[in-house]
Order: C-alpha cells, then sequence, then structure tokens
C-alpha cells in the first residue's frame, strides 16, 4: 500500500521525477530524432521506414495498462525502474541491430523503448498524486519541466554520437539511449519513494467506494481530459513522425531535420515553466483553448510553405500546443477519480492514448508517401475540432468545470 506523504516528500518526489523526466526526454528524443532516418536506411521496402518509429508508440499501447495495474501491485518505484531497464535493453538491441543492418532487430529495439515510454508516462500522474488538488497542475508542470534541457540535449547528443562507430551510422547514438536509460534506473530505485497526498477529510469519512469503470469515463471532465491527452498526442506524433522525412523530401538536409525536431522539442517541454502559472491564473479553459490554436496554426504554417522558416514555426507551434493541451488534460484526468479508481483509471486513460497515437504514427509514413505533407497537416484540423467539442461540452457543465476550475 502507497504511503502518505508530507508536501515536502511530495516536491521531493516531483523533483526526482523531474530529473528522471529529463533522462527520459533525452533518452526518447534520439529516437524521434533518428529512428525514421535509421528506419528508412535499413527497412526492405521503403513503406516500411516509419514502422521502427510508430513501434515505440505501439508497445507503449499494449503494454500501459499492464503498466499502471503492475505499479498497483508492486510500487511505482519498482515499476518506474523496470521501464527503465527495459529502455536500456532497447538501446542495446538497437545498437546490435544497427551494426548487423537487421530491421526487425531495430524493431525490437524500438519496441523495449516503448516499454520504457509506456511507464515513464506515469511520472507525471505520480507526481499529481502525491500532491493535494490545489497543487496538481504545477506538480505536472514540475515533472514537465525536466525535459527541457533534455529536448535540447537530446538531439544534440544524436548529432553527435551517430557518428561515434563510423562507418556504422547512428549505432553510437542508440548507445547513448542505453546508459541514459540506465542512469534513470539508478536514480529511481535509489531516490523515489512511494507515496501519496493523504485522501481529503470527506472521502475518509464517507468511505467512497470504487465505481465501474464505465461511470468514471462517462463524466465529462474525464471525457474532457481524454480528448485533449489523445488529440494532443495524435496531432503531435502524425506530424512529428513525418517531419524529418517531409523536410528531406523537400530538398532539407539531414541536419536540418534533426534542428527541426530539436526546436520542436523545446516547444514541447519549455511552457512546463509556466503552463501551471497559466492555468491558474486563467483557468484551465482557455489554457486547453490555446493549445488547440496552435495546433490549428501548426496545420496552417506547414500547408502554406515547404521553406524551412515555415517547419521550424509549425514544428514549434506542435510542440508548445501539445503542452499546454497534455498538461491541461492531464490535470483533469487526475482530478477524475478516486484513490481507488486511480490504476484502472489511468490505465484506461493512457491505452487509449497510446492506441490512437500507435494509428496515427503507424499511419504517418504510408499516409506521407500516399498524399503528402499538405494533406498530413489538412488532416489534422478536423481532429482538433472534436477536440475542441468535447472541451466545450465539459465547460458548459457548471458542477463539473466548478471542480477543477482553479488549479493551482
Amino acid at each position: 500500500m502507497p504511503l502518505s506523504v508530507s508536501p515536502t516528500n511530495g516536491r521531493r518526489n516531483a523533483r526526482i521525477l523531474a530529473v528522471c523526466q529529463g533522462l527520459f526526454v533525452a533518452a526518447i528524443s534520439i529516437d524521434l530524432t533518428l529512428t525514421a532516418l535509421t528506419g528508412h536506411m535499413l527497412a526492405p521496402n521503403r513503406a516500411l521506414s516509419t514502422l521502427p518509429f510508430a513501434l515505440i508508440t505501439v508497445a507503449g499501447a499494449l503494454v500501459t495498462w499492464f503498466a499502471s495495474l503492475l505499479m498497483q501491485r508492486i510500487g511505482r518505484r519498482r515499476g518506474f525502474a523496470l521501464g527503465a531497464l527495459a529502455g536500456a535493453a532497447g538501446g542495446g538491441l538497437s545498437v546490435w541491430a544497427v551494426f548487423h543492418a537487421d530491421f526487425w532487430a531495430f524493431c525490437a529495439g524500438t519496441a523495449l523503448v516503448g516499454v520504457f515510454q509506456a511507464f515513464a508516462q506515469y511520472y507525471r500522474l505520480a507526481a499529481a498524486d502525491a500532491v493535494e488538488p490545489a497543487a496538481k497542475s504545477r506538480a505536472i508542470s514540475v515533472v514537465m519541466a525536466g525535459g527541457v534541457i533534455a529536448a535540447i540535449a537530446g538531439p544534440a547528443l544524436a548529432a553527435w554520437s551517430r557518428d561515434l562507430f563510423a562507418p556504422v551510422t547512428f549505432a553510437g547514438a542508440y548507445l547513448m539511449v542505453t546508459l541514459l536509460a540506465l542512469l534513470s534506473a539508478a536514480l529511481l530505485w535509489g531516490g523515489y519513494r512511494d507515496a501519496e497526498a493523504p485522501a481529503a477529510a470527506g472521502e475518509i469519512q464517507a468511505g467512497l467506494p470504487a465505481r465501474p469503470l464505465r461511470e468514471v469515463a462517462r463524466q465529462p471532465v474525464f471525457v474532457a481530459a481524454l480528448a485533449n491527452n489523445v488529440v494532443g498526442s495524435v496531432s503531435m506524433m502524425f506530424i512529428m513522425t513525418a517531419a524529418p522525412l517531409a523536410a528531406v523530401a523537400c530538398s532539407h538536409s539531414i541536419g536540418d531535420g534533426a534542428n527541426i525536431m530539436q526546436w520542436h522539442l523545446v516547444g514541447m517541454y519549455a511552457p512546463a515553466f509556466f503552463a501551471g502559472t497559466l492555468i491558474q491564473r486563467f483557468g484551465l479553459p482557455r489554457v486547453l483553448g490555446a493549445g488547440m490554436l496552435l495546433n490549428v496554426a501548426c496545420s496552417l504554417i506547414a500547408m502554406a510553405s515547404p521553406s524551412l522558416p515555415a517547419f521550424y514555426a509549425a514544428l514549434f507551434c506542435l510542440g508548445v500546443g501539445w503542452n499546454f493541451m497534455f498538461v491541461g488534460g492531464t490535470t483533469l484526468l487526475a482530478q477524475s477519480y478516486r484513490p481507488s479508481e486511480r490504476a484502472r483509471a489511468q490505465g484506461a486513460a493512457e491505452m487509449l492514448r497510446y492506441a490512437a497515437t500507435a494509428l496515427a504514427t503507424l499511419a504517418a509514413g504510408p499516409a506521407l508517401d500516399a498524399f503528402g505533407w499538405e494533406a498530413l497537416n489538412a488532416a489534422m484540423l478536423p481532429v482538433v475540432l472534436a477536440a475542441g467539442l468535447m472541451t466545450w461540452l465539459w465547460v458548459r457543465g457548471p458542477v463539473q468545470r466548478g471542480a477543477v476550475a482553479g488549479p493551482g
């Protein structure tokens, strides 16, 4: 059973998770920067180029429900460390696959990195569960902020290490994935402690039982949380997966593609320094709306021009938009369930998000080949509109909105 935690210890756990988030983001950003290109190099068929990249998300979708239930049984400390060790194994297998030009072994390696991602996606929720409701969005932002430096360092590390074992291109970069994941596992095992905030007094007195998952999922607050987390992630991964290949197809260099991804990752994580403050000051509906508008801006900019500045601007808007939708959606999710419902509610939400994102990443490569860069971006506009509709249905319900209108 998880232990109760003081505010000080809750903040300490959040800081440890922020560092681990940084290590995870540095590792995963290497895959985000190079895996589509590595897949293109190793694939026996051009249409399979983005399969290794997509398998990161597919594996995450398959594992995320199991990860939530496993951590309920063995504790988050052990679960998080196990996930990081899976990432280290995936990085090592990827090194072997690149040396031996084995496409399918490389797919297995990236799938193990997806297992790492499935566990790491619970860092933000672990931080939120360890603090009182008024501090949840701040705790989530602290963890997300851990990715800022890593968002810069990861692609730079990928560029530096990709020729470490020249002439075997990219093998050195995946060795970095292994080392970063091992460091994360050591920090989690040595520094993180399983804990959560005490239940609210009213919940203790009432002894509220766990509701059926379908009842939790029917709440407008849960639907809005899921819509923002799913759509933010789907639009981000669909465009991001194709972006390096689209940039090369538009006569930009591989180096330009890596720099575009670096700028995008900065957009994803830099707003975490102030997203919690924005939510507190302006409220969740406005911040979520801003995230959706930035996603729309990404699509319009990308459709308007194939120039390098347009790629930079579009992918930066996409990153910031994802951050606003993801932090806001996670804040809603963390307030949609009772403590006794946590594992099932979190597991279901993350599984659905990963499943949708996996479909998007699997479709990105073939869609880019068949329809082109402009069509990919146009396809995201109605998807973002759907998230806006689900969020509006939550906002118009005064009871649901009042429950979470002013998180700190």
